[in-house]
């Protein structure tokens, strides 16, 4: 049976984020590229997510077939992500009430994080109809728990029980790399035919090489210097304080080089006894290695202008501690940039032997140090590596990889797991 339409939850954070001002990573982008591209393919598609803005029309229609829905639950303002489930059970009635208001009708829901799953779950209780669900977990709260290097990154028992509940309710699960689906499989018991590896898709036309001195030269970078990329959320477990030690190694090591890093993320708009903790800590580590003048912090970024920054630098570095997938990486490596990324990444497993440079181990400075040291100074292997990750990637566009969901899909109309 073709899938005809598809309802899209992505409770705490909307697909339009970024366009709307806010900060965004990779979920808003999945979400995103997704649901554009199975609108293409002529399936409808309804995204519900809590309104956060009051200002924004409560139904946007992004494509012909492709709509967000912003449904009140709560204030309609961002709240702290550990706050938001308390207002789940309104954003249910009023999707409810949509949908009813709607006569929508559609074939499979997929639901992004856990918050999602839960409402995903009471939403498909209540209505006339079976509707099967696939879950996309994005990240997991036991393995988040075990590289939580403060409070705030730890996540409670009712998320865990909650995913536990989502892997013995919903009908299918995708995971986007080996990794996770092991995670999801050995940790949370779900049945081997439940889960699916699928990585995320890029956008090839978007992600493609810009000539570094142009790239360069649009960004007012000093032609002169080699340069590090960050980009990301900017949290503890991303372990960008591993980045500024590695830095910190070069300089004294190479002080030839002139290395700076770009760091991308956050919001800078405001005085730095605003910004985020994790921002403030990082600028004080800055001053404390005594790289204020290398390291710049550029605050979040438009999706459009991505491009130039990773075609401008040198190498992109993601030291996380935890990384289900890694879009930023996949981004990089179709802009044609070398990524160095941690063996916990779940895109290292795209990164075969024959470039094992490019992985790195978390927590690592002196080793990492030496890994961005060799691609900034080894120009021919730079280049061939960068010839070879461009071909890598070839294959995660996100027509590819929405075909392969919409196989899921098909499967949830087929069998039923439970």
């Amino acid at each position: 049976m073709p899938i005809r339409s598809v309802a899209m939850i992505s409770f705490h954070t909307c697909p339009l984020a970024s366009q709307e001002g806010k900060e965004t990573g990779g979920m808003n982008v999945y979400v995103l590229e997704l649901s554009k591209q199975l609108s293409r393919m002529g399936i409808a598609v309804d995204v519900f997510t809590r309104s956060q803005d009051d200002d924004q029309p409560h139904v946007v229609q992004v494509d012909p077939l492709f709509r967000v829905i912003h449904v009140p639950a709560g204030p309609e303002s961002p709240v702290p992500k550990k706050q938001l489930a308390q207002h789940l059970p309104e954003f249910v009635r009023n999707t409810l009430a949509f949908i009813a208001e709607q006569g929508a009708h559609y074939d499979v829901m997929h639901c992004h994080y856990y918050l999602s799953g839960l409402a995903g779950l009471d939403i498909v209780k209540a209505l006339a109809y079976p509707l099967p669900i696939t879950m996309t977990f994005h990240t997991l709260a036991l393995m988040k728990n075990l590289v939580a290097r403060n409070d705030s990154e730890y996540e409670d028992v009712q998320r865990v029980e909650a995913e536990y509940r989502l892997v013995r309710e919903v009908q299918r699960i995708i995971a986007p790399s080996e990794s996770d689906m092991g995670y999801v499989q050995y940790l949370y018991q779900a049945p081997a035919d439940k889960v699916v590896v699928i990585p995320p898709g890029v956008d090839l036309a978007h992600f493609r090489p810009v000539p570094r001195d142009q790239a360069k030269a649009a960004l007012g970078m000093d032609d002169c210097s080699r340069h590090i990329l960050f980009c990301g959320r900017i949290e503890p477990l991303k372990g960008i304080d591993s980045l500024l030690y590695a830095l910190k190694i070069m300089r004294e090591r190479r002080p030839d080089l002139g290395v700076c890093l770009w760091i991308i993320g956050g919001d800078i708009s405001q005085p730095k006894e605003q910004w985020s903790k994790e921002l403030q800590k990082l600028e004080r580590l800055r001053a404390l290695l005594k790289l204020d003048s290398v390291v710049h912090f550029a605050g979040q970024q438009q999706q459009d202008v991505l491009p130039t920054y990773y075609s401008a630098a040198d190498v992109v570095v993601m030291p996380s501690h935890y990384e289900s997938f890694g879009m930023v990486a996949a981004e990089a490596m179709a802009c044609g940039t070398p990524v160095i990324t941690t063996n916990v990444a779940g895109i290292s497993s795209l990164i075969d032997e024959k470039h094992e440079l490019l992985i790195t181990s978390v927590n690592n400075p002196l080793l990492l140090a030496t890994q961005v040291e060799l691609l900034l100074t080894d120009t021919a292997k730079r280049a061939q590596i960068s010839r070879n990750v461009l071909r890598k990637v070839k294959d995660l566009n996100w027509r590819t990889i929405a075909s392969q969901i919409v196989s899921v899909y098909e499967e949830t109309l087929i069998h039923d797991p439970q």
